[in-house]
C-alpha cells in the first residue's frame, strides 16, 4: 500500500469521525452548521499545505535526479574522451 492512499484513507476516515461526532452531540443545528462549516475549512487549509508539501518536495526530489544525471552524464562523457585516440 502506497502512502498516498494509506494517507488519503486515514484523512477520510478522520473526517467522517468527527462529521459523526458533531452531527451525534447535542447542539443546535445553527452550532452544528458553524462547526461543520469550521471543519471543512480546516481541512481544506490543511489539504492545500500537505499538497503544497508534496510539491515542493517532489520538486526538489526532480531537481536532486536532473542534478546527478547531469554529473553521471559528465563523468561518461569523460570516460569516452580518455578512450578515443587523439585526432589531428
Amino acid at each position: 500500500m502506497s502512502v498516498g492512499k494509506f494517507l488519503a484513507g486515514f484523512a477520510i476516515g478522520a473526517a467522517i469521525g468527527a462529521v459523526t461526532g458533531i452531527l451525534l452531540a447535542p447542539k443546535s443545528g445553527e452550532e452544528t452548521r458553524e462547526q461543520l462549516g469550521q471543519m471543512a475549512s480546516d481541512i481544506a487549509d490543511k489539504t492545500e499545505a500537505t499538497v503544497q508539501d508534496i510539491k515542493k518536495r517532489a520538486d526538489n526530489l526532480i531537481s536532486d535526479a536532473q542534478e546527478k544525471s547531469e554529473q553521471i552524464m559528465g563523468k561518461l562523457q569523460d570516460m569516452l574522451n580518455k578512450d578515443r585516440p587523439n585526432e589531428g
